[in-house]
């Protein structure tokens, strides 16, 4: 290479090396200017951003879940996690595990080694109370810190837990009331904002209200329409009567028909929402709410009422009742028909109490299709009743053009639609209530909120549903049923229908055994619904065998629980 060329690569050399080096103090120069407007010109706003991260809402609890009478059902308990940070250790893993050993509970050896396991931040205890934080935060460990939290406690156990349902703080979800009252129970009145420091603590600031800083803010309470007497009543008379017949499910509902309150509402398979975690999904699930079956027998009672309200018959009609027929490839026969092969023209009174298939299945098809579907669409048969619980189904009920003759028929004597129980509770609870279906609900509402959240629908005519009221009470004083009680005159049916296969056509040798009456007939004051599923032991299973006998029990307890005078001449 020349002289001249090694020069100018001289040259060039030290020119780049002059543009780095201008070019790092100007980098330099702008980290300074940065820094500068950091400290010193913005210093407000970025000591305001620091502040705001330290604020947090005060601490929270979930209003109680109360019954009627201010029986707690669900309340919050404050528990708290113990945490020990390692980068603020001022003793040896051995020496906290020797301090916090007997407050705790905990062997030293397991502290010890949880200790060495962690990492940074070492979860040590889950769960300790209220007594035992404090006890631990006299100690003054800067290396231990007690992370607050609410634990939700069922102080009855079992007891309405389908109706109360679950709450998990960890995931923040929920069923049962604790899910549709949520907003109620999470509302405070005024939650304050407050700066903590790193550890959880309070800072008192001037201006800072000490009073509501410290004070945990608990949300509204939430009242059912549950009666925990009758409640009890319900779920041990349901159980007992599982137990005995070796059934697989049943329900037990008990309603005010004049305005929907729920008083008892049993479910089974039950579970104890204070172990919710470990419960099946099978458990969990309200299957009264989310199942339909065929009503079987007692939806004759809707079968009638829409004979009645069409004007397709009369109270003293008479209807042919042949002890059994066919329509197309469907046989339909009188589950009595060996006793009464052929008792030719029934009245009514008799078409109840004997429950015959043939005589309803008549009546149904007085009506057309459109007549008799839109009178069992009004009283809820095919909808969601509106209960405040979640996961309702609407049933199936299907529209009238798809119906053949042989479905018509069926449907007379509940074997056309499938409902849930809850529908049928409501459909029955109308005729109770002068013709007027209310929508049934299990928490107790304002004025202002049940008007808005309580429907009532004119069903029928109240003439019609003194009627059917009038036949159902004469056709169980006039027989020998468990239904027929001593002091109270009953409107009422029972009801056996088979189970339908699962995922096939057709139906099992299972039955639902059911009924469903209200008391006293004179002046409607609580309606029972009962049924129980796939029954096997303890002799025949029809809806008078095995859930009349619930039915009884139930009537009568609730009846002295609520003080309801007899209407019978009864000589105590």
């Amino acid at each position: 290479m020349s002289r001249k060329s090694e020069n100018e690569t001289i040259k060039q050399i030290e020119k780049r090396i002059k543009w780095a080096h201008a070019l790092i103090l100007l980098v330099f120069a702008a980290v300074i200017c940065y820094l500068f407007l950091l400290q010193i010109v913005d210093i407000r706003h970025y000591k305001a951003k620091a502040k705001n991260q330290r604020y947090s809402k005060s601490f929270i609890m979930r209003g109680q879940i109360v019954d009627r009478n201010g029986v707690r059902l669900a309340v919050d308990q404050t528990s708290y996690n113990l945490y020990a940070h390692r980068e603020y250790f001022d003793h040896t893993p051995e020496e906290l595990a020797e301090i916090l050993s007997p407050y705790i509970g905990v062997d030293k050896k397991t502290i010890v080694n949880a200790i060495n396991r962690g990492s940074t931040v070492i979860l040590l205890k889950k769960d300790v109370d209220r007594q035992t934080a404090e006890k631990i935060k006299k100690l003054g460990l800067r290396e231990i810190s007690l992370d607050k939290k609410n634990e939700r406690v069922y102080p009855q156990d079992e007891l309405a837990a389908h109706i109360i349902g679950y709450y998990n703080p960890d995931a923040d979800t929920a069923s049962g009331v604790e899910l549709t009252a949520k907003k109620q129970l999470e509302d405070v009145e005024k939650n304050v904002q407050v700066q903590r420091t790193p550890r959880g603590d309070i800072i008192y600031e001037i201006g800072v209200d000490s009073v509501s800083a410290a004070t945990p803010k608990v949300g509204k309470t939430v009242t059912l329409t549950i009666d925990s007497a009758i409640q009890h009543v319900c779920e041990r008379e349901l159980i007992n009567m599982i137990n005995q017949k070796k059934a697989s499910r049943g329900a037990a509902i008990v309603m005010t028909p004049k305005n929907g309150e729920i008083l008892g509402y049993a479910v089974y398979p039950r579970y104890n929402p204070n172990n919710y975690k470990k419960t099946s999904a099978l458990k969990l699930k309200n299957w009264s709410l989310t199942d339909v079956f065929p009503p079987g027998s007692t939806f004759k009672i809707l079968t009638v009422a829409a004979g009645l309200e069409s004007g397709k018959i009369k109270p003293n009609t008479k209807v042919l009742d042949t002890g059994k027929m066919q329509i197309g490839n469907w046989h339909i026969q009188n589950y009595d028909y060996n006793k009464h092969p052929n008792p030719g023209m029934i009245g009514l009174v008799y078409l109840l109490e004997h429950s015959s298939n043939v005589g309803s299945a008549n009546i149904a098809l007085m009506m057309s299709p459109v007549e008799f579907y839109s009178i069992l669409s009004a009283f809820g048969i095919g909808k969601k009743t509106g209960i405040d619980l979640a996961g309702e189904s609407s049933g199936i009920f299907p529209k009238p053009h798809k119906w053949d003759k042989s479905r018509h028929a069926t449907m007379g004597y509940g074997y056309g639609a499938s409902v849930t129980a809850m529908q049928m509770v409501s459909a029955v609870g109308a005729i109770a209530n002068g013709g007027v279906r209310v929508t049934p609900h299990v928490i107790k509402y304002s004025p202002e909120e049940e008007a808005e959240k309580v429907k009532k629908v004119q069903v029928i005519s109240p003439d019609t549903a003194k009627i059917v009221t009038q036949l159902l009470a004469k056709s169980v004083a006039n027989s020998k049923s468990v239904m027929n009680l001593e002091k109270y005159s009953v409107a009422g049916k029972t009801g056996t229908s088979r189970k339908p296969k699962e995922n096939k056509k057709g139906y099992s040798d299972e039955l639902y055994a059911s009924v469903v009456g209200f008391l006293p007939a004179s002046d409607p004051q609580i309606l029972i619904y009962v049924v129980v599923d796939s029954a096997s032991a303890g002799g025949p299973v029809w809806g008078n065998t095995v859930a009349a006998p619930v039915f009884k029990e139930i009537a009568y307890q609730s009846a002295r629980i609520l003080n309801i005078p007899p209407d019978k001449n009864v000589v105590e």
